[in-house]
């Protein structure tokens, strides 16, 4: 523990600014992982309730979701909410559609920002070590060509430091915004999937 402060501390700024990245990453892949987990659950329950409206019971089919979990679950629930109640045609198929939509957005909400970190900490790192090139050749001109070859060595190691931190920080956050952005595609899928079907099997009875 005594040696990462030490590294910490030795790194500057710019290792203490990834650091606090670091831990808005892991809380925000905690958060959205939490988040998305249950999103692409309820598949047999959404057929069971589909095949129930299919037969004619309309009360049983909306019972059988009700209490789902998923945006698909959601979003077919009040597709066969308005179609009890007459609703149908283009003034429905737009009102799914923004539903829809509503859903899809919430469930990319702060990937951005996961995205945006996987992007600007290798930046980061890029720039404290930069800098800390800079800071070692401003040692050895002071020194004129004099300067321990052990200083300098030290120097270069605590500029590398900072584009190691940078990917460190940089490869879980594009890890975890790739996963969560095919698991929001594969809700988005169940939503349009369990929509049209429930269409289709409303037209067929």
């Amino acid at each position: 523990m005594g040696a990462i402060l030490q590294n910490l501390t030795t790194g500057g700024p710019i290792i203490a600014l990834l650091a606090v990245i670091s831990l808005l990453s892991l809380t925000l892949i905690v958060m959205k992982l939490v988040h998305l987990w249950p999103v692409t659950s309820g598949k047999d329950p959404r057929q069971d309730a589909i095949e129930l409206w299919q037969t004619g019971d309309k009360h049983g089919a909306r019972t059988k979701i009700e209490r789902g979990k998923s945006p698909a679950d959601r979003v077919l629930h009040f597709a066969m909410g308005a179609l009890q109640n007459g609703l149908k045609g283009p003034v429905l198929t737009s009102e799914l559609e923004r539903r829809g939509n509503e859903e899809v957005q919430r469930m990319n909400s702060l990937i951005r920002l996961l995205e945006l970190i996987a992007m600007v900490s290798p930046l980061l790192g890029l720039l404290g070590t930069v800098l800390g090139m800079i800071q070692s050749f401003q040692e050895l001109e002071l020194a004129q060509g004099a300067a321990n070859a052990s200083v300098l060595a030290g120097g270069i190691w605590q500029a590398l430091l900072t584009t190691a931190a940078g990917l460190v920080v940089a490869i879980p956050a594009a890890i975890a915004a790739g996963l969560f952005s095919a698991r929001i595609d594969t809700a988005a899928m169940l939503i349009e999937s369990a929509v049209g079907q429930l269409m289709l099997a409303d037209h067929g009875r």
